[in-house]
């Protein structure tokens, strides 16, 4: 219904050029909101990919000129699912809790780019000389590479959630823990493995963003978390685990793009977006609170 309403007040806004655009834009937040769907469905939380974000990209960026493009992204995908394992060692196996967990994480990498950069922004050299860019820039069969890389994504972990018995053991982890312990599933190492597929999608996103621009600056992924859990949220997986889907997830993605897209070309400030993320991130969690607990106001104590 948004769409159409939006389509009243801008005529551009359905076009093929308009739906592409949006479709490159959220490409990146759509991409780290797979992984973090993966983490949600298994019962926690991860607030750090924001700033994990800011340092894949910063990192692959900085060591491009240094020992080239190869290297620099196997380098940088070491050391952010590095980042990963040490969210899902805390929450998986020494029993913290994950908001605790990601938002000091989050602190802890904002801090350690700061150091490593010096508070500098990097940039790589020979923009136009560099295969790097084609994983932004570059496109197939027309299609934009985010996008294509947005969509081959979904669908393996679609696969991934719904057809292998890893999947079904991250839904039982956090829809019944108790359950999953008694039928003999490694909760911990099921946790663990979850925030190393947030950090996979991360790194992913870092290298699509990094060659977009072609430079970072030190706070790139600042406020990325914010949208990705919006994107989880609306897309219907449940905060409180075992519940949501990937193809969900994407509906979640690109509405929430659409709605920013169509706030934009309605004239309004980009601030305006932010308002509209909490709104979807209050009304989808009380959607979501009221739907498990049958009513939508909690009974008066």
């Amino acid at each position: 219904m948004f769409l159409i309403g939006f389509s009243f007040f801008s005529d551009r806004f359905l076009t093929s050029s308009n739906v592409l655009s949006v479709l490159r834009a959220v490409s990146i937040i759509g991409i780290m909101a797979l992984g973090v769907t993966i983490v949600v469905i298994g019962g926690n939380l991860d607030l750090s990919v924001g700033s994990m974000l800011s340092f894949a990209t910063v990192l692959v960026v900085d060591l491009h000129d240094k020992i080239g493009p190869g290297p620099a992204i196997l380098t940088m995908m070491v050391a952010t699912l590095t980042l990963g394992a040490i969210n899902g060692l805390l929450v998986g196996f020494a029993g913290l809790k994950s908001l605790i967990v990601t938002l000091g994480m989050l602190s802890a990498i904002q801090g350690t780019i700061l150091i490593y950069t010096g508070g500098q922004n990097v940039d790589i050299a020979d923009q136009a000389g560099t295969w790097f860019a084609f994983c932004g820039r570059g496109s197939v069969f027309g299609i934009s590479a985010p996008i294509v890389i947005f969509a081959l994504l979904a669908i393996l972990f679609h696969i991934l959630l719904t057809y292998t018995t890893y999947g079904r053991r991250v839904f039982t982890v956090g829809g019944n823990p108790t359950a999953a312990v008694f039928s003999g599933i490694q909760r911990r190492i099921v946790v663990f493995t979850t925030y190393l597929i947030s950090a996979f999608t991360v790194s992913i996103a870092a290298i699509i963003l990094g060659s977009r621009v072609m430079g970072s600056q030190n706070n790139v992924g600042q406020g990325y978390e914010l949208q990705v859990l919006a994107a989880v949220i609306l897309g219907g997986t449940s905060l409180l685990g075992g519940s949501g889907s990937i193809p969900r997830t994407v509906i979640g993605v690109l509405t929430l793009g659409f709605i920013q897209n169509g706030l934009l070309l309605m004239g309004y400030a980009y601030y305006a977006q932010w308002l509209v993320t909490w709104v979807v991130i209050i009304l989808a969690v009380w959607l979501d609170v009221a739907g498990k607990r049958g009513r939508l106001f909690s009974p008066i104590a």
